[in-house]
């Protein structure tokens, strides 16, 4: 039988943090959720409130909080530039002074914890695909620079943690995830495609629809970042979880067309201000350390958040900031 263990999942109400807390309960770990619900959603969880291995706790990471944990996921930051752009202020002082107080836990607790960085910390990279060896093409005065800064400097952050106090990390960075319970109104390119569609409005490609991201499937991701955390080895990261395809902003509208049957029209707008033109991970660290690679192709991945969106009424959600 597994060990069962208490885990702390900060920011789990949120897409991705939602589908972590469903893996862990259903794995039969005590989980906390903490949350402040700034740009998530209570109903992503409200299906494993009851749930006796299940606690919910509404909570500002920057506030510290006192609990006893084996295991911190820390995934609590607004993730799209919308959100993030909203309250840039906020936004820094979630990565930094949040991943100061889990530290502070996990060094008192001696728990092990997992820092959900990102692919932007790479900036508009000038080195394709990205490895984790390249440090990175960012703008720190520009209007990004409150995430793509915030979360580098949580990797400091971690990194002095553990060498100054050995606490017991793992760093991982995020590329593109999409899948059901994204926000409609987040403003990410895939649930944007996905909403217009479904509503008949113009899908709207920024620039020419020529630049690249590469999209990994929510389960895919979940299951990179348990196994990150499962691992005992030395390795600690940071490494890259994404999937390696790549595919242009204007392939992913065209597929969505298609599997939506829209016949919403393609429109330029300008592009935003240090908007990366390619984005691609170099997985080979993920491959061989914890042997992980993305088995969902995008349509497939697709059709699944296509169903779900579907599914969901969009008038009982609100756009969570003025900028989506």
């Amino acid at each position: 039988m597994s060990v069962i263990r208490r885990i702390l999942v900060t920011g789990g109400a949120g897409f991705l943090g939602s589908h972590l807390c469903e893996r862990l309960v259903d794995a039969g770990h005590d989980v906390i959720c903490l949350d402040n619900f700034f740009t998530s959603q209570k109903f992503n969880v409200a299906h494993l409130i009851g749930r006796p291995n299940f606690e919910l706790i509404r909570h500002d990471v920057t506030v510290p909080i006192f609990l006893e944990v084996d295991q911190i996921y820390n995934l609590a930051c607004p993730a799209a530039p919308g959100h993030y752009q909203y309250n840039p202020i906020k936004t820094v002082k979630t990565s930094v002074m949040g991943a100061v107080n889990v530290l502070g836990m996990a060094k008192r607790c001696r728990a092990r914890v997992l820092q959900a960085s990102t692919s932007e910390v790479y900036g508009d990279p000038a080195v394709h695909p990205q490895p984790e060896t390249y440090r990175g093409n960012v703008n720190p005065i520009g209007p990004r620079a409150c995430y793509d800064e915030g979360k580098r400097a949580a990797e400091t952050l971690f990194m002095d943690y553990h060498r100054m106090n050995r606490v017991d990390i793992r760093i991982v960075r995020i590329f593109n995830t999409y899948g059901p319970r994204m926000h409609p109104f987040d403003g990410r390119v895939v649930s944007n495609f996905i909403r217009q569609s479904l509503i008949g409005g113009d899908l709207a490609l920024f620039g020419d629809g020529s630049q690249t991201r590469s999209f990994c499937y929510c389960d895919d991701l979940i299951d990179g970042l348990v196994r990150m955390m499962e691992q005992d080895t030395d390795f600690i990261g940071p490494v890259n979880l994404g999937n390696p395809r790549e595919f242009s902003v204007r392939e992913l509208a065209e597929t969505v067309l298609e599997l939506t049957g829209s016949k919403s029209r393609l429109v330029q707008e300008p592009l935003p201000a240090d908007d990366p033109t390619r984005r691609r991970p170099d997985i080979a660290l993920a491959e061989r350390h914890l042997s992980w690679t993305p088995r969902v192709p995008l349509r497939e991945g697709l059709a699944k958040t296509i169903a779900w969106f579907r599914s969901i009424e969009l008038n009982h959600y609100r756009p969570p900031t003025p900028n989506y």
